[in-house]
């Protein structure tokens, strides 16, 4: 039976990725051993190494000042990263709390020092972004800090956040590399991988070099923006075979158009799934505010719980995985990453078209 992948991340991969990893797998370009037991300090894996973090550079048009860094732990470590890098003693953090992981990341800055919310959508049931009030922010923050897409409730900002001089700072786990941005808007950017750029394994960290020297000296090494760039993400041994697919999945989209291929490719594959539930009278609701809707994370529910029920369970029959919600939102979820093909968007469509007529 056929599967079409709508996975929330893990999440799809391109087939021509999975492939060309598949016939080098068990002889790395001849060398005779897999990619998989391989040295991270031989030659070919700092090829590798330094072909992704110029690819992000170049996608990204990353100035020179900005450190390009593959760490571990997923965005949850960088929950607790940040602020034991920057939110010392005296210094107080700003958090925008528009769903469940920014939400995440603003409570792990407590433990580490002050860190306020500035805005907050939690009233709204995290389905609208919330709005931010430029001139009730703080001029002493070290930082304020926001999620680019919130993946349980389905709410994305298509324009960012305006702070000034204070260094901005964006979880961009679910939808990096979806779109063009300015980056250099930003003082640090952080994503999983798992969502946009390949498996599960490596964290991507984009961080200004300004903000290094005000990192302090008794921050664990391991744990350290400016020790960890120093050593270019090779003070331990890295994710080799994660940072391996993330380099094949960033030449993929080199070759799909790159980020404006990749946010044409997105936006019709969410405006395809949006209609459906526009047009449905009601049969599908979207979860999201219309305003704050995101192109990655489609969310919506259908009229009634049975009727739910009875449609996840023929979509899994069908071939279709990962449409059930997230626990805290419930409901269901379309995740449409990069790699998604809009056929499955559109055999989706049509499969909920077709329900509707016959349990209408």
């Amino acid at each position: 039976m056929y599967t079409y992948n709508f996975n929330a991340g893990p999440s799809a991969l391109p087939p021509e990725v999975l492939q060309e990893a598949q016939a080098e797998f068990l002889n790395f370009q001849g060398i005779g051993a897999s990619i998989l037991e391989i040295s991270h300090r031989s030659k070919h894996y700092e090829t590798i190494h330094q072909e992704a973090q110029q690819r992000i550079k170049q996608m990204l048009a990353l100035s020179s000042e900005y450190e390009v860094l593959f760490l571990q732990g997923g965005a949850s470590a960088q929950f607790s990263m940040l602020p034991i890098n920057f939110l010392t003693k005296g210094k107080t953090a700003g958090y925008i709390n528009s769903g469940a992981w920014s939400e995440k990341a603003w409570k792990e800055a407590q433990k580490i020092g002050e860190a306020v919310v500035l805005a907050s959508g939690k009233d709204k049931q995290f389905q609208q972004l919330p709005n931010l009030q430029v001139q009730n922010i703080p001029e002493e923050l070290v930082y304020i800090h926001f999620a680019s897409n919130e993946t349980i409730g389905g709410i994305q900002y298509k324009t960012y956040p305006k702070v000034g001089d204070i260094p901005l700072v964006a979880d961009m786990s679910s939808d990096i590399m979806s779109r063009p941005f300015d980056a250099s808007q930003f003082s640090l950017i952080y994503a999983g991988a798992q969502k946009n750029l390949g498996p599960a394994g490596v964290t991507i960290v984009i961080v200004h070099r300004s903000l290094l020297d005000s990192i302090p000296e008794s921050t664990p090494d391991m744990l350290n923006y400016a020790v960890q760039a120093a050593n270019q993400s090779l003070f331990n041994t890295p994710p080799v075979f994660s940072v391996y697919m993330m380099n094949l999945v960033l030449k993929w989209i080199e070759q799909h158009g790159g980020l404006e291929g990749m946010a044409a490719r997105n936006q019709q594959k969410a405006d395809i799934l949006y209609e459906v539930i526009d047009s449905s009278d009601g049969f599908y609701k979207g979860l999201a505010h219309k305003d704050s809707r995101s192109i990655m994370n489609i969310t919506f529910g259908t009229e009634s719980s049975e009727k739910e029920k009875k449609l996840l369970l023929e979509l899994e029959q069908a071939g279709f995985i990962g449409l059930k919600g997230h626990r805290a939102a419930g409901h269901l979820r379309a995740s449409i990453y990069n790699a998604v093909p809009y056929e499955h968007c559109k055999a989706l469509a049509e499969f909920l078209v077709d329900f509707q007529r016959r349990n209408a």
